[in-house]
């Protein structure tokens, strides 16, 4: 049984700024989505918390380590092209230590700081709900 696939995935995502306003974003290397930029995240474990996933996925992802300052939104992430049904919380989490940098990089091709004035074409269903999240804030 593959979760998202074959029953609906609990997944969490981390809305990350920087002092320049800036959302830190990956460049995905796999599904859903692949090659789609997307804010970090992943599936939330047996008795995790949606706060406690956040900062793990970040940490592994990025090597940073976040606060969790408030949850932007839930996103309910259905991509019917892949067969694929998620539902995911995006929180919004400024870095408290380290440097972000690529630690998976089978999963993630690239990873950079966009403007939100100024984002890639291709960004996944959750970023997209987090940046409207975030803006009506």
């Amino acid at each position: 049984m593959i979760q998202g696939k074959d029953y609906i995935g609990v997944g969490c995502g981390a809305f990350i700024l920087n002092e320049q306003e800036e959302v830190l974003l990956q460049l995905r290397n796999k599904a859903p989505e692949k090659e789609y930029w997307s804010i970090p995240g992943g599936k939330v474990e047996l008795f995790e918390t949606f706060e406690q996933a956040v900062k793990r996925e970040v940490k592994e992802e990025t090597g940073a380590e976040v606060e969790v300052i408030g949850l932007l939104g839930m996103c309910n992430h259905i991509i019917r092209n892949e067969q694929r049904h998620w539902v995911s919380p995006s929180y919004l989490c400024k870095i408290v230590k380290g440097e972000p940098r690529i630690m998976e990089p089978t999963k993630h091709l690239d990873m950079k700081w966009f403007s939100l004035d100024n984002l890639p074409e291709k960004i996944t269903i959750t970023t997209q709900e987090a940046i409207s999240n975030y803006r009506k804030l």
